[in-house]
């Protein structure tokens, strides 16, 4: 029996949900528990995809390095083998200054785990927050 679109945008929507949520709460693990083993990430600034690992060890780089992780005004689309979601990527960087960079994510969902992220952002905005790299 197929299972209603409804019952598969709920799992889209809580997968989507879980994800951010444990980013922002600095739990790489769980972030990185969110996503099937041979997941990919694709970047629209260099145009290249990641495996999960390597998004993974980005993530735990990124909350060693900055403060005060928030994804704002998050605007989630659940689908049924999937979610759109635009946000702002917000956080401190360690000199102080708060940034922040429109995202849109482009999400592909199987049996509630994600297993390819497109995710368009501004480079030059990307340039301004990979300051904290310097």
């Amino acid at each position: 029996m197929a299972v209603p679109a409804d019952k598969k945008q709920f799992a889209s929507a809580a997968v989507a949900i879980r994800l951010f949520d444990s980013i922002e709460a600095g739990d790489i693990a769980a972030a990185r528990a969110c996503f099937v083993p041979h997941a990919v990430v694709w970047y629209s600034i260099d145009q290249t995809e990641r495996p999960r690992d390597a998004v993974a060890a980005t993530l735990q780089a990124m909350v060693n390095r900055m403060s005060d992780i928030t994804y704002s005004n998050r605007r989630l689309q659940p689908l049924r083998h999937g979610f759109v979601q635009q946000h702002v990527l917000e956080a401190t960087r360690r000199d102080g200054k708060r940034i922040g960079i429109p995202v849109a994510v482009i999400a592909q969902v199987e049996k509630g785990l994600i297993v390819r992220i497109d995710e368009y952002m501004d480079s030059a905005l990307v340039a301004e927050f990979r300051k904290i790299f310097d």
